[in-house]
């Protein structure tokens, strides 16, 4: 099943495979070939952002801008990630992470 949301930078994604599974991330790149490059700022950070194939992830309605998201300015930091998913309703227990 196709997603119904392009996997863009600042896509908000659930993972659907993986001992990461039902955990929310941020795309930072979309390769092109089938694989993404995700972080949340907790388990998976900026400097070392999780490699995972386009088919083990599911495209939540939620977009970010990725350059406004440092409300200071500045480069981007794992809090600003961490703080975007916990506003967004992507908490690492809310029930919106949880797939059916």
């Amino acid at each position: 099943m196709k997603d119904p949301f392009p996997l863009e930078r600042g896509r908000v994604v659930i993972s659907t495979q993986g001992r990461d599974k039902g955990r929310a991330f941020i795309i930072l790149e979309n390769e092109g070939n089938g694989h993404v490059r995700l972080a949340d700022g907790r388990s998976r950070r900026l400097e070392k952002p999780k490699k995972k194939k386009t088919i083990h992830v599911r495209a939540k309605p939620v977009q970010l801008d990725l350059e406004t998201l440092r409300k200071e300015g500045g480069p981007l930091q794992d809090s600003d990630l961490r703080r975007a998913l916990e506003e967004n309703g992507f908490a690492p227990d809310c029930p919106l992470c949880k797939e059916d």
